[in-house]
């Protein structure tokens, strides 16, 4: 089931320091409601933090970005090995119907876990992040590998 959103008015995620080299033409952020359960291969609890969509080198990248407590490096008991299937699982069960029902167009699809909620581009070495990339073709998510 895809997780209900609260519209927010167009904005432009944080991004800083001199090591960005992506400038965001346009962004629009969609925040999602607390607490709602994601069944993923691993069977850790993952929550839809928010999705972002902004522009990058001419593309149109829509992120979906999850808290995923489990990820956690101290402490943690999923490791990249599992989570890497989560990310696949949810790209193809959470964002293929999330794209449809809110009619969103992009080139790539990022599925992000953090071990905790992090604001977008900012930096924290205390995170466990893990990324994937993918592009939509035939109503598949295929792995990007950028």
């Amino acid at each position: 089931m895809t997780p209900p959103l609260n519209d927010h008015p167009t904005k432009t995620p944080a991004r800083g320091g001199a090591a960005c080299h992506v400038k965001l033409a346009a962004a629009f952020l969609l925040a999602a409601t607390p607490a709602l359960a994601i069944d993923v291969p691993s069977g850790q609890p993952v929550e839809l933090q928010e999705v972002l969509v902004d522009q990058m080198g001419g593309e149109t990248w829509l992120r979906f970005r999850f808290v995923a407590p489990q990820i956690g490096r101290d402490g943690g008991s999923i490791g990249y090995d599992l989570a890497g299937s989560d990310m696949t699982a949810l790209c193809d069960t959470l964002a293929i119907p999330y794209i449809a029902e809110y009619a969103l167009t992009g080139d790539v699809i990022v599925i992000s876990l953090a071990d905790r909620a992090v604001e977008f581009g900012t930096a924290d070495p205390e995170t466990t992040q893990f990324f994937e990339a993918y592009r939509l073709k035939n109503g598949t998510c295929i792995w990007e590998g950028l």
